[in-house]
């Protein structure tokens, strides 16, 4: 690219960008910019020798020798570009990686070149020259910059900034070959072609070692960034879904430090007793000054084919940490459709104001449910942890605090708690987490983020008890039944 700026100002404008491949008209003392398919250079200005006019003819040679050398002199300076004296750090390029963690990066993990040129002269047209980076791919990110600078001796300096992206496509050792910026400056009213060239840049790329995943594992999907959000909306909230109903689940994820081409396909969400249709996938990357963010949208629509309560688990995405240089996973959360429990009690409808006598029927209702609840035990229906004490256990286990999860689970109602101890898995869980808090030699703990998983869900209430007769014991002792029988004559 061949960028032409007007010569009657030492630079641009204050803080104007540069597009790629973008052509601007700019006021008078401004800069226009405009790209050339091919490498252009500028051409040389007229000198004032050209001018003088041709050589004196032959005959005149005999009686003029001396003008005649002053000519063969001139034309000589005509055909050698003019050389102006340019003093050391006048103009100055560097390139600059910047690595995560200060560690080699492993395949496929961004690295951000950092080109920076300060430049003193006036610059009429630039083009930046850009080695091949063989064994890398490559984005620029956002425009190039063009500023003021002031510099440590007080000078002030035309300041030049682009930050290329790369990604390595296998581990080695590799050396990134200097950039190029080709400049023309003006030196005392003439044109002046400078190559102005960074140094060479080593840039080892690691080799995976650790257990599991990795950059050449198939499954899971590699996604080394320096943080990933997830958010999950639904419309409208999948517990308040009927039979046939549909609703739409949209979930966004966002990794800082890597582009949109880098984040994993759409998730499989498939369960039991539902229909879905996968919506479109939109990808894109934002530009941030600490760095280019990547963000996709996953969309379904979700019908429920059956009548009963659908979970729908949480669904785990392995990534890579490049601050820290560990796994890490990030949760689509765990739903479940049907069943008419909120999600948030701000979805509950206040409480329409009643007729008095529709308040005097709903309390006598109210009164002889409660004598039937008395003997005849709750009856069947669902259970689950309120909101607040989930996201409890969220963050107990995202945190491994195995103390506060076990506090969190201690809140549960008794007919939920029964629950758990009749279900196999979700009794083996919390019987690991009390070895491992309690028993004298310890134990290992088990997998929080699961167990909490397991806990959220709702779950059947248990079925009715013995009768009343048989709930409390008689404080005398068990009560001979023998008495009660009829004696025989």
């Amino acid at each position: 690219m061949v960028t032409a700026l007007d010569a009657t100002s030492p630079i641009p404008r204050d803080a104007q960008e540069t597009p790629r491949g973008s052509f601007s008209h700019g006021k008078r003392g401004g800069m226009r910019g405009v790209t050339s398919p091919a490498r252009s250079r500028p051409s040389p200005r007229p000198s004032p020798a050209r001018e003088r006019g041709p050589a004196p003819a032959p005959a005149a040679f005999r009686h003029h020798a001396r003008g005649w050398i002053g000519a063969l002199l001139a034309l000589l300076f005509v055909t050698q570009p003019a050389r102006a004296e340019v003093e050391p750090g006048d103009l100055t390029l560097t390139v600059t990686p910047e690595l995560n963690g200060n560690a080699a990066p492993f395949v496929r993990e961004m690295v951000l070149l950092k080109i920076h040129g300060v430049y003193k002269q006036q610059i009429l047209l630039e083009e930046v020259i850009q080695p091949t980076l063989a064994n890398f791919s490559w984005s620029q990110l956002g425009r190039d910059r063009w500023s003021k600078t002031k510099l440590k001796d007080g000078q002030s300096a035309i300041a030049f900034d682009r930050v290329i992206a790369v990604f390595p496509h296998h581990a080695g050792d590799f050396t990134i070959e200097p950039f190029d910026h080709r400049l023309t400056i003006n030196d005392n009213g003439d044109r002046r072609v400078v190559d102005v060239r960074s140094g060479p840049i080593a840039l080892p790329v690691a080799t995976w070692t650790k257990e599991g995943g990795g950059p050449d594992a198939k499954e899971p999907w590699w996604l080394p960034a320096k943080d990933v959000t997830i958010t999950d909306s639904w419309s409208p909230d999948p517990e308040t879904v009927k039979l046939g109903d549909t609703t739409r689940r949209i979930v966004t994820v966002e990794a800082q430090g890597m582009v949109a081409e880098g984040l994993p396909p759409r998730p499989v969400m498939r369960t039991r007793g539902i229909l879905t249709f996968a919506g479109p996938v939109t990808r894109e990357t934002l530009i941030t000054p600490a760095g280019p963010v990547a963000r996709a949208t996953y969309q379904w629509d979700v019908k429920a084919g059956v009548p009963e309560i659908i979970p729908l688990d949480a669904i785990v995405i392995p990534w890579f940490d490049t601050v820290s240089r560990t796994m890490r996973e990030a949760e689509i959360p765990a739903r479940q459709i049907g069943g008419g429990l909120p999600d948030r009690e701000g979805d509950l409808a206040p409480p329409l104001a009643a007729a008095p006598w529709v308040a005097a029927a709903a309390a006598l209702a109210a009164f002889g449910l409660g004598l039937a609840l008395i003997g005849f035990g709750t009856g069947a229906g669902a259970l689950r942890l309120p909101r607040g004490t989930r996201a409890a256990l969220r963050r107990a286990a995202g945190t491994g605090d195995a103390v506060g999860f076990r506090a969190a689970t201690l809140s549960a109602e008794p007919d939920l708690a029964q629950a758990w101890r009749a279900d196999p898995d979700t009794a083996a869980g919390l019987a690991a987490l009390d070895r491992a808090l309690y028993a004298p030699a310890g134990a290992a703990p088990p997998d929080l983020q699961r167990l909490a998983r397991r806990l959220s869900r709702p779950v059947r209430r248990p079925a009715s008890g013995p009768g009343p007769a048989d709930r409390l014991h008689p404080l005398d002792g068990p009560v001979d039944r023998s008495l009660d029988r009829p004696a025989r004559g």
